[in-house]
Formats: structure tokens, C-alpha cells, sequence
């Protein structure tokens, strides 16, 4: 049992990043990952909600090495993006759901993770799903977290660990727009009161002040994902009766005036802030680059899922025990009809860690863990 109060060995890396019995005990001197966002990162936390939006049934996870296969959370066969980002800088644990009961003591200094399935950057965002942790939630709850760290080492020194060794991800703002915008019904009274330009700059105001809000609790290395081409995801080219080469127009315009903005802002944030690095992510170029040349990088398909209920309701069922798998998982870009496969992730991770400038701007993950 001593072992388990040393620090990281790689004897103990599977358990250390299981996250359900035991975690690493966090040490100061190492790097730490704080994961905001909805679905993408979400690392269990809506396992402890009572939503709508789970992840929490087989075969989800199938491929998570750590959990031996079973279901955490992760809306994907395997890890998640940020989840790969931890491995390839060389971070001592998987950030662990804020949620969790384990999410305690020194564990908390390896990183914690807050997203939330359904979750978006405006409070409205995700309420078909009834719960979910909404950007000003997750960032309430990093609150509770800095004030833990500080009695964990001190006001100075917490300062100087989430300064110095802290990276906050984002990905945020997919369901901005697509369980909220675009949402038949639901946001057809939003959508008279509000054109996308002034829903997109309404969007824009609220997480420049949540970006300005971390900042004021000491955070300094941000990442920022923009919203990938959400009008190729296969849930959109079910429901509009697309070709596989085929693309929703509106979505994707949506979140281009998003994604100009979002570039601006963290440009003016970086201008405005002292000592703060934001690191823009071009998430949707990154996808789509993916999408087009998917044979390329090896995959047999980039339009359909690999875990679906097929027939009239394929992509809207969400994976689940009832869904069907297909037969090579690491062939297939989306796992179900919202969310890539691990064998994408990895992908994507990849580029975010060692990037250029085409995706990864002024600085990659790497860079910026090192400054």
C-alpha cells in the first residue's frame, strides 16, 4: 500500500489514470491538465448527474486500456482527446472528474477535469438534456479547486503552480449551436430574436468574460479548441439525408463566424492580459482535414459511425447497448454520430501537442508547457 502514496511509477500508470479507485498523488512540481468543455473531454463527471446525456453503458469505452474496458463516461470507444494530450506531454495522471468522489487531496494538483456532455459556454445551452454543467458551473467549480489548492500549498505557492505548471483546455461551443441555435423547436423563439451574428457575438461576450474569470484565479496557460465542421458530423448527414461527401451548410457557416471571432478574441486576451498565453486550436480545420483525406490516415469511412442503432433512427438513439459495433473501431473517424474514435483522437491529439502554426497558434501544447 505504500506504493500507492509515491509518486507516478509506470508500474502504476493504469491504475494512477483509471480515476475510479485510485489516483496519483499530485505532486507541485509536475505539469497539470484542467479540462473544461462539453462531451469531447468529458471525463465521467455527468456519470453523477441525473441527464439525459450519458455515457455511462457498454460498449462505450470498450477500448479504454484503464478501465479494462469499461464504460467511464467518455463519449468514445477509448480516450479522449485531452486524455492523449496528458500522455504525450508526459503528465502524471488523466485529469480526474471534478465530480468524482476520489477528486480529493493531493490528486487534485495532477489536474481536474469539468466538462460536462451537453454542456456550452451559454447557461440555455444543453437544457434538452435536463442536466448538464454549463461553462459558469465548471468555472464555479475550479473555484472550489483553487481554494483546495491553496490550502494544499499555501497562497504563494498555488500561485505559482497554476501559473507556472497549469494548462486550461477548452473545448467548448459545438452544442452553442447545435442544442441551442439550431435546435428545432426549442430555439425557434431565440432565433427570431437573435440573427447568428448577434447570437454569435452574445456567445463571444460570455466567454470572454469566463476566459478573463480564470484568469483572475491565477490561470495562465489556456488552450481554446474553435468548433469543428459540425455540418459533417454524421448525426447532420443523417437527419438531412445527405451524401457521404455532403455537408450541412448552415452549421458549418455558424461555426466559422464563431471561429473568426473566437481567433480575434483570444489575440485580444493575449494582447490584454499580462503573463497570459492563450493558444488558439484550429480544431475545425483539423477535422476536416481529417474528414477529406480520411484514407489517408488510414480509415475506411468518415461518414458513418461506428456505433450505431442503424435504420430510421441511426444517429439519433445514442450508443448504447442496443447499438450495433462495427468491425474495425480504429477504421472508423466518428465513434457514434457526435463523437470521433480514439483512433481520431489520437490524431487530433497529436497535432495539438507537436502542431504548426496551421493548427496550433502562436504556440503548440508542447511550447506552451514549457514556457
Amino acid at each position: 500500500m505504500n506504493m500507492l502514496n509515491s509518486d507516478c511509477k509506470v508500474v502504476l500508470a493504469l491504475v494512477c489514470f483509471v480515476g475510479l479507485i485510485f489516483v496519483c498523488r499530485g505532486d507541485e512540481n509536475s505539469g497539470a491538465s484542467f479540462v473544461f468543455g462539453d462531451s469531447l473531454v468529458d471525463a465521467g463527471n455527468n456519470n453523477y448527474l441525473s441527464t439525459l446525456s450519458k455515457a455511462d453503458s457498454q460498449p462505450n469505452g470498450i477500448d479504454f486500456t484503464a478501465s479494462g474496458g469499461n464504460p467511464t463516461g467518455r463519449f468514445t470507444n477509448g480516450r479522449t482527446i485531452a486524455d492523449i494530450v496528458v500522455e504525450e506531454l508526459g503528465l502524471p495522471s488523466y485529469a480526474i472528474p471534478f465530480l468524482a468522489p476520489n477528486t480529493t487531496g493531493r490528486a487534485i494538483l495532477n489536474g481536474v477535469n469539468y466538462a460536462s456532455g451537453g454542456g456550452g459556454i451559454m447557461n440555455q445551452t444543453g437544457r434538452i438534456f435536463v442536466n448538464r454543467l454549463s461553462m459558469d458551473i465548471q468555472i464555479d467549480y475550479f473555484n472550489i479547486t483553487r481554494k483546495q489548492i491553496d490550502k494544499l500549498l499555501g497562497p504563494t505557492k498555488a500561485r505559482e503552480f497554476l501559473m507556472k505548471k497549469a494548462i486550461m483546455s477548452l473545448t467548448v461551443g459545438s452544442n452553442d449551436f447545435l442544442n441551442n441555435y439550431l435546435l428545432p423547436v426549442i430555439s425557434v423563439g431565440e432565433r427570431i430574436s437573435e440573427n447568428p451574428d448577434a447570437f454569435v457575438n452574445t456567445v463571444i461576450t460570455t466567454l470572454r468574460g469566463q476566459l478573463t474569470r480564470l484568469y483572475k484565479m491565477d490561470a495562465r496557460k489556456f488552450v481554446v479548441g474553435n468548433v469543428g465542421p459540425i455540418g459533417c458530423i454524421p448525426y447532420q448527414k443523417i437527419i438531412n439525408q445527405l451524401k457521404d461527401d455532403q455537408c450541412v451548410e448552415l452549421p458549418n457557416k455558424l461555426a466559422n463566424q464563431y471561429n473568426a471571432r473566437l481567433k480575434d478574441l483570444l489575440m485580444e486576451l493575449n494582447e490584454n492580459l499580462p503573463g497570459a498565453t492563450f493558444v488558439h486550436a484550429n480544431v475545425y480545420e483539423l477535422v476536416m482535414d481529417v474528414m477529406i483525406n480520411y484514407a489517408k490516415y488510414g480509415f475506411k469511412t468518415a461518414s458513418s459511425a461506428c456505433c450505431s442503432t442503424g435504420g430510421q433512427f441511426a444517429g439519433i438513439i445514442p450508443c448504447g447497448p442496443a447499438s450495433s459495433l462495427c468491425g474495425d473501431r480504429s477504421k472508423y473517424v466518428f465513434w457514434d454520430a457526435y463523437h470521433p474514435s480514439e483512433a481520431a483522437n489520437l490524431i487530433i491529439a497529436k497535432k495539438l501537442v507537436d502542431g504548426d502554426t496551421k493548427y496550433m497558434t502562436p504556440i503548440n501544447l508542447r511550447q506552451l508547457q514549457d514556457i
